[in-house]
């Protein structure tokens, strides 16, 4: 396979020997962010693209949850199973050495922080939450805002420093480099993709008189529980809905931030206090996730911050019709396939849903439209473009030396 490799490399238009690529996962702990280098690795074929070896580091739990691949190198430093700032020291003061010595020529950070001293070096975009003053000034005077102002300090000064930078949406790119302003490294946009285990067709729409309080007609929204997600605003419009007559019931997922969960939960002791229509049931394992879609009529999203909403994309794959935000980047991964609302307004909110629940034929165009607009997104094609970017911008520093 080596050989091949390098006779393939002969020819190749960016390199003359095969590639190594270090990927830095030292800071990457949940969410949308693991979920894509899990699937990434796990369909990647990284030999098309001249690389013979990827070296992985991370944690345990990370590295538990990667494939092992032939290829692949997994280097698990004690560092990475600690704290935050012990985790960001390794980076600064060790991770450019080991990537050296493992005889990186490019060192890939889907975190998007690196202040390391490697080079080259490429970050993805995927935390737009740092670059939204907006949505940033929710979290008032908090560790979490701290938190957010660093990660705008951190990943601005990595994407300017970087050989590359991968972003996830035209959205994304724009709102990133308004702050960041033009910088010496190229750009890809490169959307997430989407497993076979979010690809259901739309099932057939029933009128809502076909449902009752006894079996209601049941919305979900899978979102981790914060101040941008605005699933108060959710149940607000759900029980405005209940009041009119309509026997809805609404599930909601995911984990949370402590002081949006005290929100959610003091909205739902005052509008359903016997815990009769919302049922909240915290985080679901990712491997059982799209069971919960299954059994959904439709699907919110209400998010007001997004670089590229993964949940989004599940919840079209699934055949669902959408009632969704019309804030960030979800119209460009929607398009016309849902009906649009402002997530701050619980009457708007309401009034999208109704719009949909009341007429099977359009939640019937839509739940279509949405699942057509899902397919284009794949793991594979995230992974072949991810792989060959790392590949032409390996490949041009290599020739600038």
């Amino acid at each position: 396979m080596v050989v091949k490799n390098e006779m393939y490399l002969s020819n190749h238009p960016n390199c003359n020997k095969s590639l190594v690529v270090g990927i830095d996962g030292g800071n990457i702990r949940g969410g949308g962010t693991v979920t894509h280098l899990i699937e990434t690795l796990r369909v990647a074929e990284p030999e098309k693209h001249g690389i013979h070896r990827v070296v992985l580091w991370g944690g345990e739990k990370l590295l538990a949850a990667i494939d092992d691949k032939p290829w692949l190198v997994k280097r698990r430093p004690a560092n990475l199973d600690q704290g935050f700032v012990k985790r960001t020291l390794w980076q600064l003061f060790s991770l450019s050495k080991e990537a050296k010595a493992e005889k990186c020529d490019l060192l890939f950070v889907p975190g998007g922080a690196y202040a390391g001293s490697f080079r080259p070096a490429v970050v993805m975009s995927q935390n737009l939450l740092p670059f939204d003053l907006k949505e940033m000034r929710r979290y008032k005077l908090s560790r979490n805002l701290l938190r957010l102002w660093l990660l705008r300090l951190t990943q601005s000064r990595a994407i300017k420093r970087a050989e590359g930078t991968i972003f996830l949406t035209k959205f994304a790119r724009e709102t990133v480099l308004r702050t960041t302003g033009l910088h010496r490294g190229g750009t890809s946009i490169i959307a997430h993709g989407l497993g076979a285990r979010f690809r259901i067709a739309p099932k057939s729409q029933r009128p809502i008189t076909e449902y009752t309080s006894a079996k209601p007609y049941r919305l979900l929204y899978v979102s981790t529980i914060d101040e941008y997600k605005h699933q108060w605003h959710v149940v607000e419009a759900v029980d405005a809905l209940r009041q009119q007559g309509y026997p809805l019931a609404l599930d909601l997922v995911g984990s949370a931030y402590a002081p949006s969960l005290l929100r959610l939960k003091t909205t739902i002791s005052r509008l359903d206090p016997n815990n009769d229509w919302v049922c909240y049931h915290g985080a679901v394992p990712y491997a059982k996730l799209h069971q919960r879609y299954a059994q959904a009529d439709l699907g919110i999203f209400a998010s007001s911050c997004e670089n590229m909403p993964i949940i989004l994309l599940e919840t079209m794959g699934m055949g669902l019709p959408v009632a969704c935000s019309d804030r960030g980047a979800m119209p460009e991964v929607l398009r016309d396939a849902g009906v649009y609302f402002d997530p701050e307004n619980p009457e708007d909110l309401a009034q999208a849903v109704r719009t949909l629940i009341d007429s099977t034929e359009l939640r019937a165009e839509k739940a279509a439209a949405s699942f057509a607009a899902a397919q284009v997104f794949s793991w594979e094609k995230c992974a072949n473009e991810t792989f060959g970017f790392l590949a032409t911008v390996a490949g041009r520093f290599r020739k600038a030396l």
